[in-house]
């Protein structure tokens, strides 16, 4: 009888290491990847059940949700059905934020209302206010929002916890569609270096924020050392095509993006301070 060939035990380096990028099969898009708007009518109020109106908005519109997609929502449905909205008439600013919008001429009340949001002032230059805000997030004004609101009378707040927000719209479309869908909340940033706005995760729940491809090898070989790409974000850059400010439009479905699913946290994608060149 021939004895079978011994087999080599894989070290532990190896049973650990990531798949090369060159031996990982076809595109993962082969299927096509696309997005499909949610439009919603009606205004949201403090109180609403969001997947409720998206849900009737699919209905609707003949849509539903299936397997594999994602759901992306702009903060602002969801900072007003949270009750996130400020009457800026009860806000009386300080000396110094008169004084900064006066020179800038701008909006003392929503300058101050900045400050109050804020926890640190990064920049504060040519008119242009850079805050960090209670949730890690550096952009302008803290948030603070007035556009698409009722006309300047009253500013919009981020909500109090993006992710929370975010986990409590997954569990209810949970339990309404029987689809564990990832949902990712959004909201416009400037970027250094650039001009021009973009929409980035805030919020989220259901699939990992990032995917890390260090330790692979690209199609030529070569070991990737820096390649962790911020997919949420990617995301609602994505969904922004679609979710525009004038087409009543905050939501939509994002069909065919192969994510890994888990329980989601904003802050992975936030850069430490000690490794922000930025600051």
């Amino acid at each position: 009888m021939s004895k079978r060939p011994r087999v080599a035990k894989k070290t532990a380096a190896e049973r650990s290491r990531k798949p090369d990028a060159s031996k990982r099969g076809l595109n993962p898009f082969h299927g096509g990847l696309s997005i499909v708007p949610i439009p919603l009518a009606d205004e949201i109020k403090t109180g609403d059940s969001i997947a409720d109106k998206l849900l009737q908005s699919l209905r609707q519109n003949a849509l539903t949700f299936a397997s594999g997609d994602i759901l992306v929502v702009k903060h602002k449905i969801v900072s007003k059905a949270e009750g996130r909205i400020v009457d800026l008439a009860t806000i009386k600013p300080s000396a110094h934020s008169i004084a900064w919008a006066n020179k800038y001429k701008l909006d003392a009340r929503v300058i101050e209302l900045a400050l109050r949001e804020s926890c640190a002032v990064i920049r504060r230059k040519n008119g242009v206010l850079i805050t960090e805000t209670r949730h890690g997030f550096i952009f302008a004004n803290s948030g603070v929002d007035v556009s698409n609101v009722d006309g300047g009378r009253h500013a919009l707040l981020l909500p109090a916890d993006p992710d929370r927000s975010a986990r409590k719209l997954h569990r209810e479309l949970k339990k309404r569609t029987a689809l564990a869908i990832p949902v990712l909340i959004t909201d416009t940033f400037g970027r250094p270096w650039r001009e021009g706005l973009v929409d980035v995760c805030i919020g989220m729940a259901g699939m990992k924020a990032l995917r890390d491809d260090r330790g692979r090898r690209d199609p030529h070989g070569y070991l990737l050392h820096a390649s962790l790409e911020a997919v949420a974000d990617e995301l609602a850059g994505a969904a922004a095509l679609v979710c525009g400010k004038f087409n009543r439009t905050p939501a939509c479905i994002i069909r065919g993006f192969p994510y890994e699913p888990a329980r989601g946290r904003t802050r992975d994608l936030l850069r430490p301070a000690a490794n922000d060149l930025f600051r």
